[in-house]
């Protein structure tokens, strides 16, 4: 798998559209600070190839491709394998919830000489090439096929996170072994080891099982057979007997049957003629019939009599006059009597509304005089107060006047100063006004209180004038409604007559419907005695049809009785002939039955003798059966014998995929061909890395392996062997470097999908190397990159390695998003 280009959008880190164009390129660097993105890039290789990332962790943690912010991450690789390129797609999504889902997922192969341009103007997937995979799952599918390694390999060959190599040089001996099993995909024999002793048991299972069908089939020998043979000929035989004697066991039986049915019809036809006999009840039903219609006469006379007493006295009530017209006028009566002595208490009341509207009238002006006088003291008290103040105030400018000089208030000579009275009445006129002006109150209120009573009197006297108008009016009315009318005493006793003939006519009325409902209920018994006399004539009726066919006498209509009589005495005579001829009827058919045994007996004997229950009803079809019976189960029999040969061929075919499956997992064991395998493989792995650790470090030192450890043989110090654990930081980089790239060769030399390593990328601390081995390292990689055979990648941000590398992908981030930009070739 050789990358070349690569397309992200909202992918962690780069969250606005960023491409890596990888296009001729053999041997690049990934460039930048610590925590730029550098990684990021071959995370997204990674997630577009197998949906997942080594450091995240977990194969399920989509979610960690989203940027923070982003609701949606793109990635797009356009790659080259085995010489056809491809584009694959994925996409992954947050919903409204939170939840990151993959929504797309797609893998096309690209027709030669396509454009990769046209990815700029945002070509989509519809118009690219053919179509290789369309979910999830069939790009995981898919691309394990076109890259040839799963994810695990393709992170230990072509994409070699940080922290690997020291790892695995590092390890014990049984955490080396299992990591190798891992890596070199070995387990695949433990697999193996485990399936063929599942068929092993399987096989002893099934090896079970046939044992059990072969002894259910034990029955089937030569003298199972022969035996069943024999039977069918025997059977056979039968069949040929029971085709002869079954025509004479029919021919006895249709006899036989018709005897007992000539014998059956003759019981028949006397069991009915002795069964004729006269009903109890056939003389008497006439009689109570003709009763029952004579009670239907009477009783409708009756009915008929009380309707005409009943229209007789509705006619008397008609002449009697309107009671409702009569108690009407009663109520009027009734009304007027209240109405007079309702006018007497009105005109009282009247009377007393007047006198009292006259005395209020009066306390009203008496009021209103009183009032008038309060406020004339009132004013009077209110002149003398202003005039005591005026006196007052000009007594107030006396001591300002001097005799023969101007007055300051009228400005003209004062002659003579007058004297200052002794007191002063302005208290004694405030007391007085103020006593004034709660007299002039108080009149004024009863002025008020004596209005308010004076209205309320007026009231009164209108309401029982109107009142009395009222009743005036009603009495009008009523004297001219009764104007010519009955008094009441004789109102009532047309009522109290018009009561009575209601209460007869109520009483005819009921005497009517006593006599319909006797008249119903004679009808009714009427019907029932016609009904019975005429079912007992359908009796009759029925009973001598039963008989037709033996030829009764005519019967007498008119006379149920005589008509029985003469039907029971013909019918007892019947009965007699027929029992004296029955003897030769019952002779005739124990003739017909004893033929019947003889030939039943004789067929019972050859079914008996040939092994057969008795025959039923048809002994041919019986023996017809059982020797399609004895047929089926001699085929039955050599059908297994057959079953038997086929399953002790299948036992054989078992037994020998049982001993093959058990001596496999024997071989197979843990302590037996893995351990040959790993060994082998740890060789070849030792092999490898050695020749590359010896470029590495100019010759100094080779790896080799004992006991699952690994150590270095320094040559600069006469061949001192060193554990790996005694080199340098360094040394530790060159060795574990040389390791990963002898891994990277066997796992493509061992891979089943027979994989075409064209790339390998290396995200490893190139920090910790010094100058001379940084050099040595650039330039096995160099070396590495310039056999053309794969594209060769570093992730470093050490300048002195990233200079000599031609081509760089510098990757800067800002506070929004990181950014590559391509410096060098």
């Amino acid at each position: 798998m050789r990358p070349i280009r690569l397309d992200l959008d909202g992918f962690t880190v780069f969250r606005e559209p960023t491409t890596v164009d990888f296009t001729d390129t053999d041997f690049f660097a990934l460039v930048g600070p610590t925590g730029a993105g550098k990684s990021t890039v071959l995370d997204a290789i990674c997630f577009a190839l197998y949906g997942t990332v080594p450091r995240w962790g977990d194969r399920r943690a989509i979610a960690n491709a989203l940027a923070p912010s982003a609701a949606e991450a793109r990635v797009r690789l356009v790659f080259e394998s085995a010489g056809v390129r491809y584009v694959l797609a994925r996409v992954v999504r947050r919903d409204a919830k939170g939840a990151v889902t993959t929504k797309h997922a797609g893998l096309e192969a690209l027709p030669h000489g396509f454009d990769l341009g046209k990815f700029d103007t945002g070509l989509t997937g519809d118009d690219i090439g053919t179509v290789l995979a369309g979910t999830a799952s069939e790009v995981d599918e898919a691309v394990q096929t076109v890259v040839g390694l799963p994810y695990e390999q393709f992170t230990k060959c072509v994409v070699l996170p940080q922290g690997e190599f020291a790892a695995f040089l590092h390890a014990k001996p049984a955490e080396r072994q299992k990591i190798l099993v891992n890596l070199l995909g070995l387990d695949v024999y433990g697999q193996i080891r485990e399936r063929a002793t599942a068929l092993g048991t399987a096989a002893e299972a099934k090896l079970k099982i046939l044992d059990d069908q072969l002894s259910a089939l034990s029955d089937t020998g030569d003298e199972a057979l022969a035996a069943a043979v024999a039977r069918v000929a025997a059977l056979a035989g039968l069949g040929t007997a029971a085709d002869r004697i079954a025509p004479q066991l029919a021919d006895a039986g249709r006899l036989a049957g018709q005897a007992a049915g000539a014998l059956a019809d003759l019981d028949a036809q006397i069991e009915r003629l002795a069964g004729v006999a006269v009903p109890g009840e056939a003389a008497t039903l006439a009689a109570a019939a003709a009763t029952a219609r004579e009670a239907v006469t009477g009783a409708l006379d009756a009915a008929r009599a009380a309707e005409e007493a009943e229209e007789k006295l509705r006619g008397e009530l008609q002449a009697a006059g309107d009671a409702a017209a009569l108690r009407r006028l009663l109520d009027t009566h009734a009304e007027r009597s209240r109405l007079a002595a309702e006018a007497a208490s009105v005109r009282s009341a009247v009377a007393e509304a007047t006198r009292q509207h006259t005395s209020a009238a009066g306390l009203l002006a008496e009021a209103r005089m009183q009032a008038a006088d309060a406020l004339a003291a009132l004013e009077a008290a209110r002149e003398a107060y202003q005039a005591a103040m005026a006196v007052d105030r000009a007594m107030a400018l006396r001591p300002f006047l001097t005799a023969g000089e101007a007055c300051p208030v009228c400005t003209q000579t004062v002659h003579e100063v007058p004297e200052a009275p002794h007191d002063s009445a302005v208290a004694a006129l405030r007391v007085a006004g103020d006593a004034a002006r709660k007299r002039s109150d108080a009149a004024a209120s009863a002025v008020e209180d004596r209005d308010r009573a004076a209205r309320d009197a007026d009231r009164a006297l209108a309401a029982a004038k109107a009142h009395a108008e009222q009743v005036d009016a009603r009495l009008t009315a009523l004297d001219t409604a009764l104007d010519g009318a009955p008094e009441p005493d004789a109102l009532r006793r047309e009522l109290d007559a018009i009561a009575s003939i209601q209460s007869g006519l109520e009483k005819a009325g009921a005497d009517v419907r006593r006599a319909r409902d006797a008249h119903r209920k004679a009808g009714t018994t009427a019907d029932r005695a016609e009904e019975k006399l005429r079912s007992a004539w359908r009796a009759f009726d029925t009973a001598r049809d039963a008989l037709a066919a033996f030829a009764p006498p005519p019967a007498n209509r008119d006379d149920l009785a005589d008509a029985w009589g003469t039907l029971a005495a013909w019918a007892t005579g019947e009965a007699g002939r027929r029992r004296a001829g029955r003897q030769a009827a019952v002779d005739e058919l124990h003739a017909a039955e004893r033929r019947v045994t003889e030939v039943r007996d004789e067929l019972r004997t050859l079914f008996t003798d040939a092994g057969l229950p008795a025959p039923g009803a048809d002994p041919a079809r019986d023996a017809a059966v059982a020797l399609e019976r004895a047929d089926a189960s001699r085929r039955r029999i050599e059908e297994r014998r057959k079953d038997a040969e086929r399953i002790r061929e299948q036992r054989d075919d078992v037994a020998k995929e049982s001993q093959v499956a058990r001596a496999l997992a024997q071989h197979l064991r843990a302590d037996r061909f893995e351990r040959w395998l790993l060994a082998e493989a740890l060789d070849t792995l030792v092999d490898g890395a050695s020749r590359t650790l010896r470029e590495l470090s100019n010759g100094q030192y080779d790896l080799v392996h004992e006991k699952g450890e690994f150590f270095v043989v320094d040559h600069h110090d006469a061949g001192l062997r060193r554990a790996v654990r005694t080199l340098s930081g360094g040394e530790t980089f060159q060795a574990s470097l040389a390791l990963a790239l002898a891994l990277s060769d066997q796992l493509a030399g061992m891979s089943t999908a027979a994989a075409s390593l064209e790339s390998i990328v290396l995200d490893e601390g190139f920090g910790t190397l010094d100058s001379s081995t940084l050099d040595t390292v650039a330039a096995t990689l160099e070396n590495l990159a310039a056999r053309g055979d794969r594209m060769v990648g570093v992730v470093t941000h050490v300048g002195a390695l990233a200079e000599r590398i031609p081509v760089r992908f510098e990757v800067r981030r800002d506070a929004r998003t990181a950014r590559i930009e391509r410096v060098g070739l």
